[in-house]
């Protein structure tokens, strides 16, 4: 063992945001950041459960382990967290639809086993160069690679909060799971999506050039809500330290949870949840402070249990009672129905936005007007032909055509059609259109 970490986490509600949905947990061993999705299904739940279950893997490693084990706790932590979500939606079927994103970092001294779900995000800084070391589980992130977008565009495309992967206990889960070799003075940062929305790689660089990892999560934390971030906050950041004779007789750092899972087991009130982030640069984010592991073990009342089932261990660990015979049954059927009628309205809404949006694209080689959106999502065309013309690609100039060719989104059937008179001037130059 040759590092140690040196880490600082902070987790802010945001300007906009009346609840904190993230959670964050970071450790001698063990790094993680968690964002929970879901509105009234309570997205805090999912990611303060999935927090819970992840956070048993920030123990010494064992000696002689090998990457492969790393890595298979790592997969193991992740779905003991997705068959805990699902064991609470069974129990209390408001919460269907909660569901968390995750990306946690096992440590061994050495390296990091690295596991991720979502679109949260894990980070390293190494000698003045940012690199992002997870691939976000996101529909504009499959246009991205694709080619079809931009990074840039990414931030501002209508579809991009639609996550294709997350710990939900229903879908099966499947984890990015890789290792990365670490070297003494690398930098990590684990973060939501509130800060990578609002912050590119240029400005987290910056950032992650500078002060100590308290300062640079601070600074994260402050700079997205400056830059007008609309969600919660969420970051870990670690430094990698060279392990000296001084750090045998340390004491062992505390942990530090944050963000939802520090908030529910505080049982704070509304009020005290709300942003009173004032952006000093001296590291006042007016954000709670981290509960200690300490704190973890503070005996919870039953009244409280009764209202939030994942902060007692006696509650969250107890066997479930069987619900066999018509009872279960009639229960199974009912959920099912449930599920179905609510996949059923959601399909309903996407599909009457999808008609009203509109662009100018390309059929048979001809100029196109499409109701709808110039996308599939899993093998259904989204858009239809609307209105065809006469107006060829062939007669545009290349960059025109290109842009046909991609789709060019207008809000309204007559901007669709007014582009394509601009099209057709463009397509007889000297005329006097």
């Amino acid at each position: 063992m040759t590092l140690r970490l040196r880490y600082a986490a902070v987790s802010d509600v945001g300007r906009v945001r009346k609840d904190n949905q993230d959670s964050g947990y970071a450790g001698p061993w063990l790094l993680t950041v968690c964002d929970g999705v879901g509105g009234a299904a309570r997205g805090d739940i999912a990611s303060a459960t999935a927090v819970s279950q992840l956070r048993r893997l920030d123990t010494p490693p064992e000696p002689d382990h090998t990457a492969d084990e790393m890595l298979g706790l790592v997969a193991g932590a992740l779905h003991r967290a997705h068959d805990r979500i699902g064991e609470l939606v069974e129990d209390d079927p408001a919460l269907s639809g909660t569901s968390t994103t995750a990306t946690l970092l096992l440590f061994d001294g050495e390296r990091v086993a690295v596991g991720h779900v979502g679109d949260s995000r894990g980070y390293l800084f190494r000698d003045g160069h940012i690199s992002q070391i997870t691939h976000d589980h996101t529909f504009v992130q499959t246009l991205i690679d694709e080619g079809r977008i931009t990074e840039a565009e990414a931030r501002v495309h209508p579809h991009r909060n639609l996550i294709l992967q997350a710990i939900d206990g229903s879908r099966e889960l499947e984890p990015d799971l890789f290792v990365l070799q670490l070297q003494a003075g690398d930098r990590l940062m684990l973060c939501s999506d509130g800060i990578t929305a609002s912050l590119d790689d240029g400005r987290l660089a910056d950032i992650l050039a500078s002060g100590t990892a308290d300062y640079a999560a601070v600074e994260l934390t402050r700079a997205s809500l400056e830059a007008g971030t609309t969600d919660n906050v969420t970051c870990i950041v670690a430094d990698a330290l060279e392990v000296t004779d001084a750090d045998a007789d340390a004491e062992v750092p505390t942990p530090l949870l944050v963000g939802a899972a520090a908030e529910l087991r505080r049982r704070a009130p509304l009020a005290t949840r709300a942003s009173r982030f004032r952006g000093h640069r001296n590291g006042d984010t007016g954000e709670l402070e981290a509960v200690s592991a300490e704190e973890d073990d503070v005996e919870v009342p039953a009244e409280a249990i009764a209202n939030d089932p994942i902060n007692a261990e006696s509650e969250r660990y107890a066997l479930r009672p069987h619900h066999g015979g018509l009872r279960g049954w009639i229960r199974g059927l009912l959920g099912a129905v449930l599920v179905i009628g609510l996949l059923w309205i959601g399909a309903a809404a996407a599909w009457s936005w999808s008609q009203k949006q509109w662009y100018v694209g390309e059929q048979d080689g001809k100029v196109t007007i499409f109701r709808g959106v110039h996308t599939t999502l899993l093998g259904l065309d989204l858009s239809t032909a609307y209105q065809s013309t006469d107006l060829t690609l062939e007669s545009l100039p290349d960059a025109y055509a290109d842009q046909v060719r991609d789709g060019i989104h207008r809000d309204t059937l007559g901007q669709a059609r007014a582009k394509v008179r601009e099209l057709l001037c463009e397509s007889t130059p000297g005329s006097s259109c």
